[in-house]
């Protein structure tokens, strides 16, 4: 038989399979053996179920607890002068690499000496408006940034709140809800953010005597169990100007490295001076330089003070 006929036979009796209802196989070349390149597999089209199996796998912090994640918008904080983990280098994240270094070699014990609660951070100010919480904010992210930390943001400025406002996202419960309920923990109202090492704790509810709250034994509570809970972790407080307020000098008898931002061409040196006397028992001091003018080599001056000074870029014109 030839192949012609052979090929016409079995057509026929593959059409003759098709109209029983049989399983109609593919057809191989003729005269030659089936090979592993040349067997059919058929791949079926998949259902709604299997389709729901093979999908990657949702956060699970998202799914877990939505209530508490919340996403910043990275562009919109890029375009204000944050820094953000998306963008492209920048001046002023290369600034605050700088800033970020000394502390956190104290944070890994590689610092001139041990430093007790390293890895709490304070960022304050003498005055209102000189861009601490810009500072708090840009800091936080930077470290976040980093390969071996992870940081918690706390807004610890109760009375002034901004960290949320800055960050694009609206006010939720926090700081002052744990120390006024029995019924709120840490764990409650701490919110993890889309930067994936760093999580806020808002400032919360406001409450006619915050201040007195941030002096009270509960703070000094939670400030223990910060500090020994994430121990691991480096905690930024964004905190209230040191010469308006007295809970930020209360704050600062817990803290293992403060930052003073002081506004270039505006805070007195009297001021300054005043403040620092105020967290004179902290043992590592840093000033930061805000909103200094560039000079025309594109660099900022330098300046040394107590511990560590360096000039830094334009922080925000407006109060925070």
């Amino acid at each position: 038989m030839s192949i012609i006929e052979k090929a016409v036979e079995r057509l026929e009796q593959l059409q003759r399979a098709a109209g029983n209802g049989d399983t109609v196989e593919r057809l191989e070349p003729i005269g030659q053996e089936p090979t592993a390149t040349t067997t059919a597999i058929q791949t079926p089209v998949p259902t709604p179920a299997a389709v729901e199996q093979t999908a990657p796998a949702p956060d699970v912090s998202r799914v877990q607890n939505p209530d508490r994640f919340v996403d910043i918008d990275l562009d919109r904080l890029h375009s204000i002068g944050i820094v953000t983990p998306n963008a492209p280098r920048s001046l002023i994240g290369d600034e605050f690499r700088i800033v970020k270094r000394p502390l956190l070699r104290n944070v890994q014990g590689k610092g001139a000496a041990e430093v007790k609660n390293a890895n709490l951070i304070m960022v304050t100010s003498s005055l209102p408006g000189e861009g601490k919480s810009f500072s708090s904010i840009n800091l936080a992210i930077s470290m976040a940034m980093e390969l071996d930390h992870t940081v918690l943001l706390i807004d610890a400025d109760v009375s002034r709140p901004s960290v949320l406002n800055i960050l694009g996202l609206p006010p939720r419960k926090g700081l002052m809800d744990v120390l006024t309920s029995n019924d709120k923990h840490l764990g409650d109202v701490l919110l993890k953010t889309n930067i994936e090492k760093l999580s806020i704790l808002p400032a919360g509810t406001p409450h006619p005597r915050a201040t007195e709250l941030l002096a009270s034994d509960a703070m000094n509570h939670l400030l223990a169990e910060l500090a020994d809970r994430y121990s691991d972790r480096i905690i930024v407080f964004d905190s209230p100007p040191l010469l308006v307020t007295t809970e930020s000098r209360v704050l600062a008898t817990h803290m293992g490295q403060i930052v003073m931002v002081v506004e270039a061409n505006r805070t007195t040196q009297a001021a300054v001076k005043q403040a620092l006397g105020t967290i004179d028992s902290c043992p590592v001091r840093l000033m930061l330089l805000n909103k200094a003018q560039q000079t025309s080599g594109g660099s900022y001056g330098y300046g040394y003070g107590y511990g560590y000074g360096y000039g830094y870029g334009q922080g925000p014109r407006e109060g925070a």
